[in-house]
């Protein structure tokens, strides 16, 4: 559960980065998620908030666009899940 200091969101990683976070926490001692927050906070704390550098954030992610257009597809043919629903 969340604090009332933070949120909770869930990341998927591909098999390569979780390996790689894996391994530095295994290095580190502490649990992936710990370092999985600390990178997400810097990376989030140094990032450009400019809608130009979102934007090229966003379009390197490999197959965003397409995930996104499947995902508006699946809303217009109602296969889709209400959020008070889950």
């Amino acid at each position: 559960m969340a604090s009332e200091h933070g949120k909770r969101i869930n990341v998927v990683l591909d098999d390569e980065h979780a390996a790689r976070l894996n391994e530095m926490a295994a290095r580190m001692y502490v649990q992936p998620g710990t370092i999985a927050r600390s990178l997400l906070s810097t990376a989030i704390d140094q990032v450009d908030t400019e809608a130009t550098t979102i934007t090229a954030i966003l379009d390197a992610i490999p197959g965003a666009w397409e995930r996104t257009q499947e995902g508006l597809a699946d809303v217009k043919a109602n296969r889709f899940v209400p959020l008070d629903q889950l």
